[in-house]
C-alpha cells in the first residue's frame, strides 16, 4: 500500500436510505470513486484464499470478522490502483459499508484521511418502514417487507454505526435528510462535496 493516506469520504445511512443509490451516483461523477464492501465482497474470486475464506463464512450466515474485512479492503484498492481505476493524488475514495465498527475505523485510520463523513439520516422511522416494505413487495422479496425484521435491522445499524460515527465532528459529519427524492437528497450530497473538492483538488480532470 503507499504511505500517503487516502483523501476519503466516509457514507452512512440506515438500511432503506437509499445510501447505496446515492454512493454509486457520486461515484459517476469526476474525482469520485465509489467502493462499496457489499460489492467487493460479492466480487471476489471463489477460488481465492480470500474468496474461499468468505465463502465458508458467509455460508454459515456469519459476518466477516474486520481482520478478513481489512485484508480484502486492501487487496481491492491495491488493485484499482495497479488498473488505473483509482488514482489518489486526483480522486476521493468514497467509502460504503468500512467502516462498520470501531476497530474498523482503527484500523484504517493509518489508510485513510477522512475529509467529509455524509450520513444519510430519516428522522421518521415509521416512514421509513413503510418504505422499504413497499420496496420488498415491489421487488418480490415478501420476506424482507416483515416490519420486525425491518426494525431490528434499524436497531443494529444503530448499535454498529452510532459508535462509529461518534469519532467525528462537525464539519467533518454532515447530516443529509435521506426522505427527499433521489435527485433532492443527492442534491444536498453535492452542496456538501462540490467545495471540498474544489478546495482539494484543483484540477481533478488533469
Amino acid at each position: 500500500m503507499p504511505t500517503d493516506r487516502f483523501i476519503s469520504i466516509l457514507l452512512f445511512g440506515v438500511p432503506g436510505s437509499g445510501k447505496g443509490t446515492q454512493g454509486a451516483l457520486l461515484g459517476r461523477i469526476p474525482g469520485f470513486v465509489h467502493v462499496a464492501m457489499g460489492d467487493v465482497f460479492r466480487a471476489l474470486d471463489r477460488g481465492s484464499e480470500l474468496g474461499r475464506r468468505f465463502l465458508e463464512l458467509s455460508s454459515r450466515g456469519e459476518l466477516v470478522p474486520d481482520e478478513l474485512t481489512l485484508r480484502i479492503w486492501r487487496d481491492h484498492i491495491e488493485r484499482m490502483i495497479a488498473n488505473g481505476c483509482y488514482a489518489p493524488s486526483r480522486q476521493f475514495l468514497l467509502l460504503d459499508g468500512i467502516p462498520r465498527s470501531v476497530a474498523q475505523a482503527d484500523a484504517i485510520e493509518a489508510h485513510v484521511d477522512v475529509r467529509l463523513v455524509l450520513h444519510l439520516v430519516c428522522r421518521d422511522l415509521d416512514q421509513m418502514v413503510d418504505r422499504m416494505r413497499k420496496r420488498a413487495l415491489l421487488q418480490k422479496r415478501p420476506d424482507d417487507a416483515d416490519e420486525l425484521v425491518i426494525r431490528r435491522r434499524f436497531e443494529i445499524y444503530a448499535a454498529t454505526s452510532e459508535p462509529v460515527l461518534r469519532r467525528y465532528k462537525a464539519p467533518v459529519l454532515r447530516s443529509i435528510d435521506a426522505m427527499g427524492t433521489p435527485a433532492r437528497v443527492l442534491l444536498s450530497i453535492l452542496e456538501a462535496v462540490a467545495p471540498l473538492q474544489e478546495k482539494t483538488f484543483a484540477n481533478p480532470l488533469d
